[in-house]
This record gives C-alpha cells, structure tokens and sequence, in this order.
C-alpha cells in the first residue's frame, strides 16, 4: 500500500510537469496568434505564473536557508577566532606583567649590589615559600655550587631580610628576619647617635601587627629620633656590619614598662619578594 502511494505522489508530479510545460507551449503559441482572445492568453499566463510559483518556492527557501547557514557559520568562526585572540592577549598581558615585575625587581637587585662594594654577592631567585611559613622560610635556587654557607646574609631591595640556615647543592633555605622562631639567630643592630656614639641593641622580633621589627637590648634612647637608619653592628661575627634594616619608626616600653624597644620600619618588603641577593664576606660561615 505504501509503495502505491508513493507510486502516487510520483504520477501526480510528472502530470503537474507535464501540463506546465503544455501551458508555456501553448502561451508562446496563443502569444504568435493575434486571433486569440485575450482572455485565454492571460488565463493560461495566469496558471503558468501559479505553477511556476509552486515550484519556486521551496526552492528558494532551500537557497535562502543555505544562505543564512553560510552566514551564521561565518559568524561563529569569526567569534571562536576573535575569542581565541582575546584568550591570547589576556595571556601574554599577564606575562608582560610578570617579566615588568621581575625586571623591576632585578634593577633593585643591581642597585642594592652597587652600593654594596665591601662584599662580594650572588643573586638568586625564590624557588618556594609556603603559605604555613610564609614569615619564616624561603628556598632560593643558590646552595654550595655556587659559594653559599651558613648563617650568610640575605637582602632584598633596600633591606636585610633574613639568612642561610640550611645549605644544599643547588639551593638553600633562608630564615627571615620576621620569623616567629623564638630561637632564631638576632641580628646585632646599630643606630647612628650623636658625637660619633652609637646606639646598640639586638633586631630580636617582629611585630605582625603592625609590620615593624623590633629592637631590643638597647643600650640608651635618649638620642634616637625617628627617621634614623639602622643597620647591621657586625657585633657576634656572623653578619658583617653596614647592611641596611631600615629606618626608626618609634619607641615603645614594654608590657612591664622596664625597658624601651625601638621599632623599626623594615627597608625590604617582607611580605613579598621573587628576587634576593646573597652577602659573602669573610664572616660567614658554618657554626
């Protein structure tokens, strides 16, 4: 039964092509023959005009929908290229940041070596420094292939920032100077007094909350101003004198109100650095 109707449709179109292709015949014959009434001529226009539009059309849906397909697959590849641009320059904007960063921060590096001419130094970069930690240790990429020895100093910027506790051979552990480890290595400091005298005590803590190192043992305040530059003593022998701590900020009494600790603003960002210098002088060495 299906097969028949299919049969069918079949019949039924080649009988519409048939009596289409009569009517043109017998418009162009009626159109050569002025005899003819015009009413027949403009019938017979008529019904090719009908069946010629029947046909038109779905044929020019199909090419109009080829059309606006075409176009909007343009359009897609045009958005999926532009989005991949957009992916690109958002990525190679982030690592022109990194590289202005690092490039930042390397001229400091140069400039702080410059001013250091008594020692000589070794640039390294920070391989790690965990979030658990993060006041308190760092690994750089420089360890005994490269000269580094216990208890050397580190620097960063402007400023002391800690020293090699652990030495292997390609890198190095560094305690910070804002470590929380109550039994770490202080730093003998000095502030520049008055008439040549100067002030001593020992950088012994930091102060999380406001960002300040602490110096303690302080053996007079009566000449400290704020503003004053502290830097190393090289008292105890393990850190040469004249590397720069940073610069006074005020003075405080204890909880007890015994003794008065000097409050240092640190010269080197402690809390974020990629890039350190290594002081080598003849002072350090292995404990």
């Amino acid at each position: 039964m299906q097969k028949f109707f299919s049969n069918k449709k079949l019949i039924i179109l080649m009988v519409l092509i048939i009596v289409t292709l009569g009517l043109l015949a017998v418009t162009v014959n009626i159109r050569d023959k002025k005899n003819t009434p015009p009413v027949v001529q403009q019938v017979g226009n008529d019904v090719v005009s009908v069946v010629g539009g029947v046909f038109a059309y779905p044929t020019n849906a199909v090419k109009n929908a080829i059309s606006e397909f075409s176009d909007l697959y343009d359009t897609y590849s045009e958005n999926k290229r532009l989005k991949s641009k957009i992916g690109e320059l958002a990525q190679n904007q982030a690592k022109l940041e990194v590289v202005q960063d690092e490039n930042k921060k390397l001229k400091q590096e140069l400039k702080l070596n410059s001013t250091l001419t008594d020692y000589s130094t070794v640039n390294a970069s920070v391989l790690s420094r965990s979030p658990s930690s993060w006041q308190s240790y760092l690994t750089i990429n420089r360890g005994q292939t490269s000269g580094i020895k216990k208890n050397m100093p580190v620097m960063s910027g402007n400023g002391l920032i800690g020293r090699i506790v652990e030495v292997d051979k390609v890198s190095s552990k560094v305690e910070l100077i804002s470590t929380d480890n109550e039994l770490n290595d202080k730093f003998a400091a000095e502030i520049a007094g008055s008439n040549n005298k100067n002030i001593t005590g020992v950088v012994s803590r930091y102060d999380s909350a406001s960002g300040d190192l602490v110096m303690e043992n302080v053996n007079s305040t009566k000449d400290i101003k704020k503003g004053q530059s502290v830097i190393t003593s090289g008292l105890g022998g393990l850190t040469p004198r004249g590397l720069y701590i940073g610069k006074v900020y005020g003075i405080k009494k204890d909880n007890y109100g015994m003794t008065n600790s000097v409050y240092i603003t640190p010269a080197a960002e402690l809390r974020n650095f990629t890039v350190v210098t290594v002081i080598k002088s003849s002072v350090s060495g292995e404990r």
